[in-house]
C-alpha cells in the first residue's frame, strides 16, 4: 500500500517562513478552496443557499467576508472563492455542491493555488514594487486580481497584512518575486 505524504506548494514538508527587517512572508497551507459561480438567473438563490451553509453573506465587488469558519472572496461577477480550514473540510467542494445544487457551479480549487501571507511595516512598499494595485488605499477585507511577478494573483488585505494567492504550479517563481522585492526594500 502506498503511503502518500503531502508537500507544500514550495515542495517542502513544512510551510516556509521568511523574515526580513519589517516583513515576514509565510507560506500558508491547510486551507480548502472552492470556486462558486451562480448560474444564469440564480444569483439570489445562490446567495440564500450560501448564507444557510456558510453563515456569511457572499461579498460584493472587490471585497471579502470573513466568518468563524468560512471566508468568501469576490473573484468576478457572481463568482466567489470560498476558503475554509482543510481539516474538517477536505470535501468542501462536495459539501458546497450538495447544498447549492443546480443554482451554482462549484469547482475544487485547493491544489490549484498557493498562498503567501505578508505582514509587517514594509508590506506596502514591497507590494507596490510587485503590482499595480493601489495597495496603500486598500482597506481590510478588500480583494483584487492583479499581476504579481508576471502571474495572475489575488491580493487580499486581511488580518492586518496581505495574502497573495497565486497559481500553485508557479509557487516557486511567485515566492522568488516576493523575496527579491523584500530584499530590495528591507
Amino acid at each position: 500500500m502506498l503511503k502518500l505524504k503531502s508537500i507544500t506548494p514550495l515542495g517542502a514538508d513544512e510551510p516556509r517562513v521568511d523574515h526580513f527587517s519589517g516583513l515576514t512572508i509565510t507560506e500558508i497551507t491547510g486551507r480548502a478552496l472552492v470556486s462558486l459561480t451562480a448560474r444564469n438567473e440564480q444569483a439570489d438563490v445562490t446567495r440564500d443557499k450560501a448564507w444557510t451553509l456558510f453563515g456569511i453573506d457572499l461579498p460584493d465587488v472587490s471585497v471579502s467576508v470573513v466568518g468563524n469558519t468560512y471566508s468568501a472572496l469576490w473573484i468576478g461577477p457572481e463568482s466567489w472563492m470560498i476558503d475554509a480550514p482543510y481539516d474538517g473540510h477536505e470535501d468542501l467542494a462536495d459539501q458546497v455542491k450538495t447544498a447549492l445544487g443546480d443554482a451554482a457551479s462549484v469547482v475544487e480549487q485547493t491544489d490549484g493555488w498557493c498562498r503567501f501571507d505578508l505582514d509587517g511595516s514594509a508590506v506596502t512598499a514591497v507590494l507596490e514594487r510587485l503590482c499595480n494595485a493601489d495597495v496603500a488605499r486598500m482597506q481590510s477585507g478588500d480583494v483584487t486580481r492583479t499581476q504579481i511577478h508576471h502571474l495572475g494573483c489575488f491580493l487580499w488585505h486581511c488580518d492586518g497584512g496581505f495574502a497573495v494567492i497565486g497559481p500553485r504550479s508557479s509557487a516557486k517563481s511567485l515566492h522568488h518575486g516576493l523575496t527579491e522585492a523584500a530584499q530590495s526594500v528591507c
